[in-house]
C-alpha cells in the first residue's frame, strides 16, 4: 500500500495545479493517473483563459459576463471567485514561464471570445492547454512531485455510514496498467478528483477516449450527488468526421460561420443579431443545427467556417494548429477553402458536487476541474472559463486538502437541510442499478474500519471483482455496450431534446445495465489489459447517461446549453434551482437546491439573453 498525505487523481491541468498547492503547503503529495500528466486533454485545449487584466477591464464585470452566460443557473459565490482569483492565477503562469501570446508593446495578448464584453481571453496560439499542461508539469517535476502515471483508479474507499455526509474517504484503489496489480493508496488528509470531463458517453465528441467520467461515477456511487447533469455543453465548431476541436479563437480573430448558400446566417437570429458568430456556444450551436434541419446545411450535416479573409501571416501567427487539424482530418486547407464543422459534445457544465474550495459532503473527498460542480458555469460554459476553473479551483482544493484554512465556503454540499424532493418521470421501473450487487456500489468497506485498513478492505474487494471478470469465459463485451448508449445519447440527448426521445434514451441506457451483467472480459492478460480497463470505464458511462438524462427529462424548460421541445421558455418563477441526483443504493433520486444569485456586492437578477 503506498501512503501520502494529499492524493489527486487525474494529471490534468486541475490535478497538477491541486498537487502543486497542496505541495505548497507542505504536504505530502502523490499524482496517481491512467496517462502520463502531459498526454492529459487539458493538452487539446486551443483557446484561452479569460482574466480581467486590463484597466478597462475587471472581474465584477467577468463575473457578470459568467452569470449572464450561464443563464443565471450559476451560484454567484463561485462565479465571483473564479473571476477574482482567476487574473492572479494567470499571472502567476506567466511567471511559471508559460508562453503567452504577445502583444508588440510585450504585454500578453488578449482577444474577444463568445459572450465576453471585453476581450479578455488570454492565449498561447491555439495551443493554451498544451502550454499550460507542459508548464505546470515543469513545476511538479522541480517540486519532485510524485506521480503514479498509468494507474487506473477504479474506487474510492470511503466509510459506508447512512448519511454520505457522515462519511470519511481514505483514499483509492487502482489498477497498475503495466503490471495488473491492484493496489491501494492511503490519503492522510484527502483525495482530490481531477479526472476531467465525460464525453464518451457520446459518439461525436471532442473528448479524448479517456474522458470516461471516471471520477464522476466513483463520487456517485460513494455518495457524493451529481449536479445539473443535464447541462452538456456541444462546441458549435468540431470537425464532422472526427469530432476534433476547431478552436473559438478562430470566431474570436474573425472568422465568419456560412450555410450552403453561401449566407452569413449566424446574424439572422434575434438572440444573436449584436455579436453574430460571437454569441454563446449554445446560441451557435442551435443556429447551425437549425440552419442544416432546415435544408440549408452542407451535405445536410455541417456549416462552413472561414478564415480565409484573416491573411496567412495572421492565420500562421496565432491558428496554425487550426491548419494542420483541417488538413489532416478533413483534407482541406484552410488557407484557401473554408473548414466544414458541425456541434459536437465538449464540455459537462454539471458533475461532482462541491463547494468553492473543492470540498464534497463526504470528509476527506475533494474535487476540481471538468469533473466538478461548484457550480461556476450554470446552465451555459463561457469559452475561455475552463480553463481558468482548473487553476482557480485547483489550487484551491489543493490548499484545502492539505489542510490551509481558507475562506468559508458559501455552498453547502451534499444533501443536508431543507430541500426539495422530485420526482423522477421514468419509461421503465427504477429497480436495481443493473449491475448486480458485487459491483453496485463503491461506498466501501465496514465503518469500523479506518484509515489504511479501509483503504486494505476495499483493496480485497475490489481485487475479488477484477477476479471474477477475468475469470468469466463469456458474455458480451463492453464495446457493444458502449456504442448502444453512446448513439442513443447523440441521438436523443443531443442540442434539441424533446420528451419522447429522452425517454427512449433512458430505456437504451436501461437495457445497457442489463447486458452489463454479462460482460466479459476477453483479454485475460495482467499486463497492458485495455480490455479489462475499457468494461470498467463502461461501467462509469453507464451511470453518467443515465444522470445526463434523468437531469433532462426532469428540467421542463429552456435553459442555457438545455433545450427541451416541449417547453421554448425559460420558467426562472420554477427552475431557478439545481437539479442533483443521489445514488441511493442504485435507485437513483432526484432533488433540488435553490440557485444562489446574490453575490459579494450585488444581487443578479436573471434577464433576457441575447448577444
Amino acid at each position: 500500500m503506498y501512503e501520502h498525505d494529499v492524493i489527486v487523481v487525474g494529471a490534468g491541468g486541475a490535478g497538477l495545479r491541486a498537487a502543486i498547492a497542496a505541495d505548497e503547503e507542505g504536504a505530502d503529495v502523490a499524482i496517481v493517473s491512467k496517462l502520463h500528466p502531459v498526454r492529459s486533454h487539458t493538452g487539446a485545449a486551443e483557446g484561452g483563459i479569460n482574466a480581467a487584466l486590463r484597466e478597462a477591464d475587471s472581474w465584477e464585470d467577468h463575473a457578470y459576463d459568467t452569470m449572464k452566460g450561464s443563464d443565471y443557473l450559476a451560484d454567484a459565490p463561485a462565479a465571483e471567485t473564479l473571476c477574482k482569483d482567476s487574473p492572479k492565477e494567470t499571472i502567476n503562469l506567466e511567471h511559471w514561464g508559460m508562453a503567452f501570446s504577445r502583444d508588440e508593446d510585450g504585454r500578453v495578448s488578449q482577444r474577444p471570445f463568445g459572450g465576453l464584453s471585453f476581450p479578455r481571453t488570454t492565449y498561447a496560439g491555439a495551443e493554451t492547454g498544451h502550454q499550460l499542461l507542459h508548464t505546470m508539469y515543469e513545476q511538479l517535476v522541480k517540486r519532485g512531485i510524485k506521480v503514479y502515471d498509468e494507474w487506473h483508479v477504479t474506487r474510492l474507499a470511503v466509510t459506508d455510514e447512512e448519511k454520505p455526509e457522515d462519511r470519511t474517504c481514505s483514499g483509492i484503489v487502482a489498477i497498475d496498467v503495466q503490471t495488473g496489480k491492484v493496489e491501494g493508496f492511503h490519503a492522510r488528509n484527502g483525495v482530490i478528483i481531477a479526472t476531467g470531463g465525460l464525453g464518451q458517453a457520446y459518439d461525436h465528441t471532442t473528448n479524448a477516449v479517456s474522458n470516461t467520467g471516471d471520477g464522476v461515477a466513483m463520487a456517485y456511487r460513494a455518495g457524493v450527488p451529481m449536479e445539473d447533469m443535464e447541462f452538456i455543453q456541444f462546441h458549435p465548431t468540431t470537425l464532422p468526421s472526427t469530432g476534433v476541436l476547431i478552436s473559438e479563437g478562430v470566431r474570436g480573430e474573425g472568422g465568419i460561420l456560412y450555410n450552403e448558400e453561401g449566407e452569413r446566417f449566424m446574424f439572422e437570429y434575434g438572440y444573436a443579431n449584436n455579436a453574430g458568430e460571437l454569441a454563446s456556444r449554445d446560441v451557435v450551436s442551435r443556429a447551425e443545427l437549425t440552419e442544416v434541419n432546415e435544408g440549408r446545411g452542407i451535405e445536410d450535416e455541417y456549416v462552413h467556417l472561414d478564415m480565409r479573409h484573416l491573411g496567412t501571416e495572421r492565420i500562421l501567427d496565432r491558428l496554425e494548429n487550426i491548419l494542420h487539424l483541417a488538413e489532416d482530418f478533413e483534407g482541406v486547407d484552410g488557407l484557401v477553402e473554408p473548414m466544414p464543422v458541425k456541434p459536437g459534445q465538449h464540455y459537462a457544465m454539471g458533475g461532482i458536487e462541491t463547494d468553492e474550495n473543492g470540498e464534497t459532503c463526504i470528509s476527506g473527498l475533494y474535487a476540481a476541474g471538468e469533473c466538478a460542480c461548484a457550480s461556476v458555469h450554470g446552465g451555459n460554459r463561457l469559452g475561455g472559463n475552463a480553463l481558468p476553473e482548473l487553476i482557480v479551483f485547483g489550487k484551491r482544493a489543493g490548499h484545502h486538502a492539505a489542510g490551509k484554512e481558507m475562506d468559508d465556503a458559501k455552498i453547502t454540499t451534499g444533501k443536508v437541510g431543507d430541500y426539495e424532493e422530485a420526482e423522477i418521470e421514468s419509461p421503465v421501473p427504477l429497480g436495481e442499478s443493473g449491475l448486480g450487487e458485487d459491483v453496485a456500489a463503491d461506498g466501501g468497506a465496514a465503518t469500523a474500519a479506518s484509515g489504511s485498513d479501509l483503504v486494505q478492505q476495499v483493496v480485497d474487494e475490489e481485487r475479488e471483482t477484477i477476479d471474477t471478470l477475468l475469470e468469466k469465459e463469456d458474455g458480451i463485451q463492453h464495446a457493444e455496450i458502449r456504442e448502444r448508449v453512446q448513439k442513443s445519447m447523440t441521438r436523443n440527448v443531443n442540442v434539441f431534446r424533446e420528451k419522447e426521445g429522452l425517454k427512449q434514451a433512458l430505456r437504451d441506457i436501461r437495457e445497457a445495465r442489463e447486458l452489463y451483467l454479462d460482460v466479459f472480459v476477453a483479454d485475460k492478460s495482467r499486463t497492458f489489459n485495455t480490455d479489462l480497463l475499457q468494461t470498467l470505464e463502461t461501467r462509469n458511462i453507464l451511470d453518467i447517461a443515465e444522470g445526463i438524462t434523468l437531469g433532462a427529462l426532469a428540467r421542463n424548460e429552456f435553459r442555457g446549453a438545455h433545450w427541451r421541445k416541449e417547453y421554448q421558455e425559460r420558467r426562472d418563477e420554477e427552475w431557478l434551482k439545481h437539479t442533483l441526483l443521489s445514488w441511493n443504493d442504485g435507485e437513483p433520486e432526484l432533488w433540488y437546491k435553490p440557485v444562489i444569485l446574490e453575490g459579494e456586492n450585488k444581487t443578479y437578477e436573471p434577464k433576457i439573453r441575447s448577444y
